[in-house]
């Protein structure tokens, strides 16, 4: 049995994994808190609903020596693809702060309470948020604040405002903070306009002027807001009011490169058509138990493939094309099997966290048993530098079937990534694609398009 680490700031149980089964053990304190959550109605009514992960007390397995003894030990249901919210486009994040909030309203009318407010605390079925971190709901205690209000606003809050009111990417600052934005960090970048937007004095100015107050450690924050008379109904006011701040952000009429693909792709109609064909008919041979849709785009053909699929990761580096495909899977019957992520392959996220095991590297989440990689390849070995060989090498280490296209020299799009490189790559050719290919690939199928000027391939590994 393998440990999967879970908050490591946790003191009320960790979370291992065995033959494909997620379970966690808890202490006393949590089984008294789970005691009495499986008797409230919201923590039924958001089960049912999909939104909390379902979860169920059973028996302690045989763990040897690996696991401390535990008060008792929960059985969660599988998430088919963890991600990390570095990888999550705006609007999911904007969805997953809101149902946090939506769950707090819920707990705090039941006398319950999150006691942690982190994205890391939801994952995703598709489209669809879905809270995991059980024992972050505790009975709430007379006079106890909303000790989660800080991390909901460095790990939220912020981000979001700094994508909403600055138009500054917030993924590259969560994936090098496990902690998030902090408001003295936001405050700088804030202009004297930006103190009017919603949320800005109470949220960020005030807070950073609270925790510059306390930062010496001389206050007891707790017991300064107890001895104020602090009660539950303050946390439900806060929390209305940081629930109507984010549901009116919004992103404006921001575009990016890829944003726009589905209707400015350089395909003509027919040949787009065959395209299509061609993916839908590799892809319906079988059922795949997971796709990978490498470049993704908007994800045309990440919904092709879904009708064959129990799973599909849709992966693209530009955030807005992402974006686009997450808002347009929240209105699809497809949504649920549709995972929308940001991840540039050049430089996908990498282990992190304690022993570099917290949050892991992209294959080590789940390699795939197809993977589609569409007028991919001369961005990632032209445009980003990577030789073709090793990402061949890189793709048949997976394991997977493939179909894959290869842009030729003579394409537009290939010409205009060599015009301002002094380095020609005249190793990017067919012959050599389909050499490098053949070594790791069984080519079942080839179609070219374009008038010979790209070619796409349905391909199984060879044994």
């Amino acid at each position: 049995m393998s440990r999967e680490p879970g908050s490591y700031r946790d003191r009320n149980g960790a979370v291992y994994c065995r033959d494909g089964e997620i379970f966690r053990g808890i202490n006393a304190k949590a089984l008294a808190n789970w005691t009495h959550l499986t008797a409230t109605h919201f923590f039924q009514d958001f089960t049912k609903r999909g939104s909390i992960v379902p979860t169920e007390m059973v028996s302690e397995p045989d763990w040897g020596n690996s696991a401390p003894p535990w008060a008792a030990v929960l059985k969660h249901d599988l998430i088919p693809f963890v991600s990390y919210p570095y990888e999550w486009t705006f609007g999911m994040l904007k969805d997953a702060a809101l149902l946090h909030l939506e769950l707090m309203l819920a707990a705090l009318e039941e006398d319950f309470i999150l006691k942690d407010s982190s994205p890391y605390n939801v994952q995703w079925h598709g489209a669809r948020p879905v809270f995991i971190d059980i024992p972050s709901f505790e009975v709430l205690l007379p006079g106890q604040p909303w000790v989660g209000y800080r991390q909901f606003c460095e790990l939220f809050l912020y981000p979001l405002m700094l994508l909403a009111y600055k138009r500054v990417d917030f993924r590259p600052w969560l994936r090098g903070s496990i902690d998030g934005i902090s408001a003295a960090s936001l405050q700088p970048l804030l202009s004297l306009r930006d103190l009017v937007r919603p949320g800005v004095a109470m949220h960020v100015v005030a807070h950073n002027a609270l925790q510059r107050r306390y930062s010496g450690g001389k206050g007891n924050v707790r017991g300064a807001l107890a001895d104020a008379g602090f009660d539950k109904g303050l946390i439900v006011r806060n929390v209305l009011n940081l629930r109507k701040i984010i549901s009116r952000m919004a992103l404006g009429s921001s575009k990016t490169a890829w944003s726009n693909y589905a209707r400015a792709h350089s395909y003509g109609e027919a040949d787009f058509a065959a395209k299509c064909a061609f993916v839908r008919s590799a892809t319906g041979s079988r059922r795949w138990r997971r796709v990978w849709d490498l470049g993704c785009n908007t994800g045309t053909f990440s919904k092709i493939v879904a009708k064959h699929a129990n799973y599909v990761v849709a992966m693209d580096g530009d955030w807005m094309a992402v974006e686009h495909l997450y808002q347009s899977l929240k209105r699809d019957p497809c949504g649920g099997s549709i995972l929308p992520l940001v991840i540039d392959l050049s430089d996908p996220s990498p282990g992190q966290g304690w022993r570099g095991r917290e949050r892991k590297p992209l294959p080590d989440r789940g390699k795939p048993d197809l993977t589609l990689c569409l007028a991919l390849i001369h961005h990632v070995v032209i445009g980003e530098n990577v030789p073709m060989t090793d990402f061949i090498d890189w793709l048949a280490s997976l394991g997977t079937a493939l179909v894959i296209e290869f842009i030729g020299r003579d394409d537009e799009m290939v010409e205009l990534l060599l015009r301002n490189k002094d380095e020609q790559y005249d190793d990017y050719r067919l012959e050599v694609f389909e050499a490098l290919l053949s070594e790791h690939f069984e080519i079942r199928d080839r179609q070219t398009l374009k008038s010979g000027r790209r070619s796409i391939y349905f391909a199984l590994p060879k044994s």
